[in-house]
């Protein structure tokens, strides 16, 4: 969440930070409350202050009964006033849970969320001497993927992965970790579950309307839509040593997401489904260092994705299409010839990996601080980054690396992962 205090002290410019992300949220309404709380705690903590006092005073009076009768008063009014306070401090949480981090200097303010700016292309699209096939023929002919009996068993945007597509997935995962591993990172796996005030104290809105998560009934947790839930949470209310940070994790999870209000976007096959793998890069570090720390995340990605030989582009996100808590985030986009373009023609960029730098917008929302060597303390910045989303890579595999046959050569990095290693799938 934001900080309050910054609030107060630059109203006018956090209006106008909500107003270029499109978020809805009522910052006067938020005002009013801070001022409502702020005057009840004062209250409360003066007639405790005079309950404290007589509670000292009528130790050295003969007459305690008037001084009793008064601390009784008083002790009316603090549980008087103490609802009050409690049915406030919950909306005001409500409303300041609304506002989205504030916004780096050079991300491009726009209204439309697909005016992200492209800041560099990475190996050019593929050009085919046949008519090329999207993901779903393509897992059809070579019998990978099963949708009907996914839908029949589980319900629609669900899939079986089948035969040598399961050892794909595999070796993703293996060679993600890997690379990631290289470069410092601890791996994990994790819970699929999450409590209600890990997702919150992140930006993750559980309960809303337009909420991509699975709420589990009669419970305060949710299935996860990502590892960024279970690895943000890792540290909740704990103080970091300066000389620990950065804190470098990759893990491995299950997400599963509701997709609600993505109807209208390109859901083909397994581009947007409820559940799928995937490799997350997560960093604790100190405020300073995570510019830097971003963009190794970033450069990551592009090494994972060059090693497979996928035509990318990186793009950075503008205003409207920026999560609440990230002051500003990269994709990576790869070129996926069954995608439908907007002219109606076939092969368009599809996101593949996402990385935002959130700084303390959630440290300050779970509580997790550092401390220098002089004592000094404050709230750690934190980073997240796509590693692998197995379903979307795989789309990018098959699709780039098809062949006239039919078949679907498998990326060199991959091999080494594969029974006998495996050089291509052929029909069987």
């Amino acid at each position: 969440m934001l900080d309050i205090k910054f609030i107060r002290e630059h109203e006018d410019e956090v209006k106008k930070n909500c107003k270029n992300r499109y978020v809805k949220c009522d910052i006067d309404q938020l005002m009013n409350l801070d001022r409502s709380r702020l005057e009840l705690i004062k209250k409360i903590e003066d007639l405790r202050s005079e309950k404290n006092k007589l509670n000292e005073v009528i130790k050295s009076v003969e007459d305690k009964a008037a001084i009793i009768k008064k601390g009784k008063i008083i002790k009316e009014q603090i549980e008087n006033l103490e609802p009050k306070l409690s049915a406030i401090e919950k909306d005001f949480h409500a409303h300041l849970l609304t506002v989205p981090n504030m916004t780096h200097p050079d991300v491009k303010v726009s209204n439309n969320e697909d005016d992200n700016q492209v800041m560099e292309v990475v190996k050019e699209p593929i050009k085919f001497d046949f008519e090329p096939l999207d993901h779903v023929q393509i897992g059809k002919n070579l019998d990978l993927i099963d949708f009907e009996r996914a839908t029949k068993v589980s319900g629609a945007k669900f899939y079986y992965f089948k035969n040598e597509l399961v050892f794909v997935e595999q070796a993703l995962i293996n060679y993600a970790l890997n690379v990631a591993a290289s470069h410092g990172f601890i791996p994990f796996t994790t819970p699929d579950l999450a409590k209600k005030e890990v997702l919150e104290g992140l930006g993750f809105n559980p309960r809303g309307e337009e909420t991509q998560v699975y709420n589990i009934e009669d419970s305060d947790s949710s299935l996860i839509g990502t590892a960024e839930i279970t690895m943000g949470g890792y540290h909740m209310n704990e103080v970091l040593d300066e000389k620990d940070l950065p804190k470098k994790y990759v893990a491995l999870s299950h997400c599963y997401r509701t997709e609600a209000g993505a109807y209208s976007k390109f859901s083909k096959g397994i581009f947007r489904v409820h559940q799928f793998t995937k490799v997350e890069m997560f960093q604790y570090v100190m405020p300073e260092k995570s510019e830097e720390a971003h963009k190794e995340i970033l450069e990551i990605e592009k090494e994972i994705f060059k090693g497979l030989g996928i035509p990318f582009r990186v793009v950075d996100h503008c205003t409207a299409d920026l999560g609440g808590p990230s002051i500003r985030t990269f994709d990576l986009e790869a070129w996926m010839p069954g995608k439908p373009n907007q002219d109606g023609t076939m092969g368009d960029w599809g996101e593949i990996t996402s990385t935002s730098n959130c700084t303390d917008y959630q440290s300050r929302g779970l509580n997790i601080k550092y401390k220098t060597q002089d004592g000094e303390k404050g709230y750690v910045h934190m980073l997240n980054g796509t590693a692998i989303a197995v379903t979307r890579a795989l789309i990018a595999i098959a699709e780039n690396y098809q062949q006239a046959d039919g078949s679907v050569v498998i990326p060199e990095v991959l091999r080494k992962y594969m029974p006998g290693n495996m050089e291509i799938i052929s029909k069987k």
